[in-house]
């Protein structure tokens, strides 16, 4: 809450209607700065117990390096030097990344840092064929354009604006084609700028659904799983060749993990089971089957 207030009070100090209240907004700002730097110091002071492997004066070390100690440091900076140098009324924007402590406290900004980092190889990619086809389209538009607008079109680095401003379907208008050969390419990047662009955000979007798709299925009450146990599908079992759902139905069991060829799949209404794989699931009669058949085994 102090975060928020503090990086309100800050965007209201940039209205001049707020003038008459500034005082107002000045004290909101030093007081949640010095709560800022009260917390700023105790962290440094207890970092020991952050990195309990490493020894006081390392763990303090590793603290003010870290992601977290610099956002901190960034914040209190601008209070403590003088106000008229832009580079330090810039690191008030610093403040913003006190944000990201609500990472530990609400499940969906941890579902997004989750998301991002499994498929950062995947918007990686994405991302270098975007960089690759926006260099390609400068080129060739400095070659189309260059001599109808030598001004416009100056050198292959001064088309990287235009083609930034097409691929990603913006189009602001102030650099465009005139030739033909020019507009011929443009219609050609700007159909190539839709596809390429929706590469990441599918990706990122499938990600989201499967984050979310594992929680649903792993959202389990300890009072649900008192009875577990494990079916081997075999050759001729009863299980093999059925849908998860219709197990659910006909046996009235829970089905918690998959295990096939030494991964583990999440157990979704359509897979259908295969011979070798082994069922986690909760169900009394089941596990009661298996008791027995251990037993007399």
């Amino acid at each position: 809450m102090i975060i928020i207030i503090n990086i309100v009070s800050m965007f209201m100090q940039t209205f001049d209607s707020f003038a008459p209240v500034m005082w107002l907004l000045d004290t909101i700002e030093a007081v949640t700065l010095v709560l800022f730097c009260t917390e700023y110091v105790l962290r440094i002071w207890t970092a020991d117990l952050l990195y309990p492997e490493l020894s006081p004066a390392k763990a303090r070390l590793r603290f003010l390096v870290s992601f977290d100690g610099i956002i901190d440091l960034c914040t209190i900076l601008p209070f403590f030097y003088l106000s008229g140098f832009i580079a330090f009324r810039m690191l008030r924007v610093g403040r913003i990344f006190h944000l990201f402590r609500i990472n530990s406290v609400y499940d969906s900004f941890n579902i997004i840092t989750t998301v991002l980092l499994e498929k950062k190889n995947q918007i990686l990619s994405s991302l270098f064929m975007v960089l690759i086809l926006m260099f390609a389209s400068s080129l060739g538009m400095y070659s189309a354009e260059h001599e109808a607008q030598p001004e416009a079109f100056s050198n292959a680095f001064s088309g990287i604006w235009w083609s930034v401003s097409t691929l990603l379907t913006v189009g602001y208008g102030d650099i465009y084609p005139v030739t033909i050969v020019g507009r011929i390419m443009a219609i050609c990047i700007a159909f190539l700028g839709v596809g390429v662009v929706a590469i990441p955000t599918g990706i990122i979007s499938a990600g989201f659904v499967e984050q979310y798709s594992r929680r649903s299925h792993s959202d389990v009450k300890l009072h649900d799983i008192s009875e577990v146990g494990e079916i081997l599908i075999e050759e001729g079992s009863e299980f093999l060749g059925r849908s998860i759902v219709e197990l659910k139905s006909d046996y009235d069991m829970q089905i918690f993990i998959l295990l096939r060829s030494g991964l583990t799949v999440i157990p979704t209404d359509d897979i259908i089971t295969k011979e070798h794989d082994i069922l986690i699931v909760n169900s009394e009669k089941i596990c009661k089957k298996n008791a027995k058949k251990k037993s007399r085994g």
